[in-house]
């Protein structure tokens, strides 16, 4: 009997055994293909040199008894694959959660492959891994923004002021670049501070990055709600007074349940990089009326927070979002409403991470996303 093709696609950098549990439960559908990402894919998508040169990296995979063939992508991008997939014509087409996005399982459909994603499951007792937390003891954190968001650049906030909400993240997984998840500020922290936050208060830590971040003279200052959400563990809420780059105001959550409640609630869908020439800037809708609205959005997930009212929060993400579109049309696009249209039957809420375009979709559920991923919220004293 003619045995199944199993086709998965990966960059594999630093083989760890997050990575044999994978290829091995894969390796059990049929005989397993590997399209492994370039080192350029590397750079274009992480935004840093690979550590293991892509002949390495091939050379150590098909060392692995679980692996019939690996083939080195010739594409770029999310689908460096295409080609590839495209040549080896598998049965199915396998990817952990967090490698799932709705352009992959688009393909697959076109092609006629199965497509199945799996749990990320550490094999018997030993450590769940992810290449990011291997290649420091205290690697960088990430931020995601909640609510509010946009507020912190002078030409939203002269209009009306008001708050945004962001969350630190510990770096559980490497988010891509031009995705919405601070990484352009997260690779200036980490040039600044060789790789790792100092033992310094964290407001100090988010002043010195944002300037930092921001040379004088600089065109497009990037918003220190990026800065903030990097260096301040817990969820926090910060107030901009009308037209300034720094809030006058903060007030951190750092209540365990409450953050816990959060992250229960809370899944990311990957999507695709921002494009090279996106400009969000370059279509817009500020005025007070809508500003107004991303405030008051803002204070009602930041209700919702505080007594755990998922109604509330909700609401408040919700609105949050749409007021954001309201003023930065470019934000979303008919490909985007498409993969949200199949989530508003599933979650209460969701928003784009960042200014759009593409990045991650965050959805708010009291229910489970099935082929999403979840967060992990930095908290005091967990030394990242």
């Amino acid at each position: 009997m003619k045995r199944r093709k199993v086709f998965v696609s990966g960059c594999f950098d630093m083989l760890h055994s997050g990575h044999v549990a994978f290829l091995t439960e894969a390796a059990g559908y049929g005989d397993l293909y590997i399209g492994l990402g370039s080192d350029k894919t590397i750079r274009e998508l992480k935004g840093r040199e690979p550590i293991n040169s892509e002949d390495e990296r091939a050379y150590m995979l098909r060392a692995l008894s679980c692996v019939k063939r690996v083939i080195i992508n010739k594409r770029g991008g999310l689908l460096d694959f295409s080609g590839t997939i495209k040549e080896i014509n598998p049965d199915i087409f396998i990817v952990n959660e967090d490698g799932h996005s709705p352009e992959k399982e688009k393909l697959c459909k076109e092609l006629g492959i199965k497509y199945k994603v799996l749990k990320r499951i550490p094999y018997a007792n030993l450590p769940a891994r992810s290449t990011t937390a291997l290649r420091a003891v205290k690697p960088m954190p990430y931020r995601i923004d909640l609510a509010g968001t946009w507020i912190d650049q002078p030409y939203v906030s002269k209009y009306y002021p008001g708050a945004a909400i962001t969350a630190s993240l510990e770096p559980t997984i490497e988010f891509n670049e031009r995705s919405g998840m601070a990484t352009s500020t997260r690779k200036k922290a980490i040039e600044l501070w060789n790789g790792q936050l100092p033992l310094e208060k964290p407001e100090k830590l988010a002043k010195t990055l944002f300037r930092y971040d921001n040379d004088p003279g600089t065109k497009e200052v990037s918003g220190s709600q990026d800065s903030i959400g990097i260096t301040m563990p817990g969820i926090n809420r910060f107030y901009y007074d009308k037209g300034k780059y720094w809030p006058s105001e903060f007030e951190t959550l750092s209540d365990p349940e409450i953050i816990k409640w959060l992250e229960d609630r809370l899944f990311m869908v990957t999507l695709w990089p921002r494009p090279a020439d996106f400009y969000v800037l370059s279509d817009t809708c500020i005025n007070t009326r809508n500003v107004k609205l991303l405030t008051s959005a803002a204070d009602l997930a930041w209700e919702g927070l505080l007594s755990k009212n998922i109604k509330y929060f909700s609401k408040g993400f919700i609105d949050s979002f749409h007021a954001q579109i309201r003023m930065f049309p470019k934000m979303i696009n008919p490909k985007i409403e498409k993969v949200i249209g199949q989530y508003r039957n599933r979650a209460l809420a969701w928003k784009l991470s960042g200014a759009g375009g593409g990045g991650y979709l965050i959805l708010i559920s009291e229910k489970s996303i099935p082929n999403s991923f979840k967060i992990r919220i930095r908290q005091k004293g967990t030394g990242i």
